[in-house]
């Protein structure tokens, strides 16, 4: 084993939309925003599990919505190529379990008890984290994951990646910014020519994507190094609801508070937090208070404000305090204030359209954590006060 203690490494991993555990969280997040759509004081707290040819959904959901959960799964699975129990799970044919209950009194209650504003739904530590090594603010290697990842799935719906099935994983370790080894793997047909298969990954797929970008292309590389993967999604693995939370967010690049998002309305501030520490984060790094940020927000149950922000700054150009003055005064992360700032309930994009790839650094998608919107004006007070 060739173990080495160093650091300056960068690691990250991302799967694609028929991995098992994404699938669920595709689910969650389907029927949160048609709850949404049809209810946006829809509280939701939704799980989903699957395994060979059973889907159940289960859950809290208080809501004026009326879903058809059976169509909103087999659409999704449709959607993302599991035609038959033969690839993975057949969307026509599996069975469907709901067993979801209204969200409990005691849990009302707290959102709503402080003079009627929204207050958080749990107690939660969130995360939030923005890098200037490139323009999406992200972790080079999560950022990378997730692009071949995205352009993996989009040539296997298009045709173009033959024999190709839906469950792939990419993992990715850098060294001072250059990419030394690429890990994936691929899903395909029991027929496959191996060699072309794997020859149009190396060269479409994993040197399309680090040439787009600007990367090394002298990476090491493995390919299905199991040496064949024909059966996988649920034929292969159970799936389940939030279990791949450093997909989601930044890979091992910063700490995690350890909470889900999908299939959370606004007021699980597990997500809404999250959403908003990285604004924070994506917002000072954007005016040049430091190189990279981690913001941490601390919550508790039945209350409206923040009991604690914490932040690490890296490289930073000014000294914590100004930081710290920077952040109180710019930013609000009151429950109420991240759902009004970002329309949580009734949202301008789909939630479902973040549960796959990542949902920070997402620069095809308009999402409004993603938004620079106060960096000028924190450059500005910054130079007035601080130069």
């Amino acid at each position: 084993m060739n173990v080495m203690i160093k650091n300056n490494f960068d690691v990250a991993e991302s799967v694609s939309e028929g991995h098992p555990d994404k699938i669920c969280d595709q689910i969650s997040d389907k029927i949160l925003d048609e709850c949404l759509k049809q209810d946006r004081n829809s509280r939701v707290a939704c799980e989903t599990f699957i395994t060979r040819e059973f889907v159940l959904i289960g859950g809290e959901i208080t809501s004026n919505a009326v879903l058809n959960y059976e169509k909103i799964v087999r659409d999704v699975l449709f959607n993302i190529g599991y035609l038959n129990q033969k690839i993975g799970i057949g969307y026509n044919t599996c069975q469907i379990k709901v067993l979801i209950q209204k969200q409990s009194i005691e849990l009302k209650k707290a959102i709503s008890l402080k003079k009627q504003k929204i207050c958080a739904g749990d107690q939660t530590i969130v995360v939030g984290f923005a890098t200037n090594e490139n323009n999406a603010y992200m972790p080079t290697a999560i950022f990378l994951a997730n692009e071949i990842m995205k352009y993996a799935s989009f040539l296997r719906k298009k045709k173009l990646l033959k024999y190709a099935r839906p469950d792939m994983k990419v993992q990715i370790i850098m060294n001072c910014k250059k990419i030394e080894n690429i890990l994936i793997s691929v899903q395909h047909d029991k027929e496959v020519n191996k060699k072309e298969f794997e020859n149009f990954i190396y060269k479409n797929i994993l040197l399309t994507t680090v040439k787009k970008y600007g990367f090394n292309t002298d990476f090491n590389f493995l390919i299905n190094p199991s040496g064949s993967f024909v059966c996988g999604g649920p034929s292969a693995d159970t799936g389940l609801t939030g279990r791949k939370l450093m997909c989601d967010s930044y890979g091992v690049a910063c700490s995690h508070g350890g909470g889900s998002f999908s299939g959370k309305d606004a007021t699980k501030l597990d997500r809404s937090g999250a959403y908003y520490a990285r604004y924070i984060a994506k917002n000072l790094v954007s005016a040049g208070v430091a190189d990279k940020i981690e913001v941490k927000i601390v919550y508790i149950i039945g209350y409206p404000e923040p009991k604690k922000i914490f932040f690490k700054a890296f490289n930073q150009h000014y000294d914590d305090s100004v930081i710290e003055s920077i952040i109180c005064k710019f930013f609000d992360a009151s429950v109420e204030n991240i759902i009004k700032t970002f329309s949580l309930d009734k949202p301008t994009f789909n939630y479902f359209d973040v549960s796959k790839y990542g949902h920070f650094g997402r620069l095809e998608l308009d999402l409004p954590w993603e938004k620079t919107d106060k960096a000028k004006a924190i450059n500005k007070e910054i130079k007035e006060k601080y130069n």
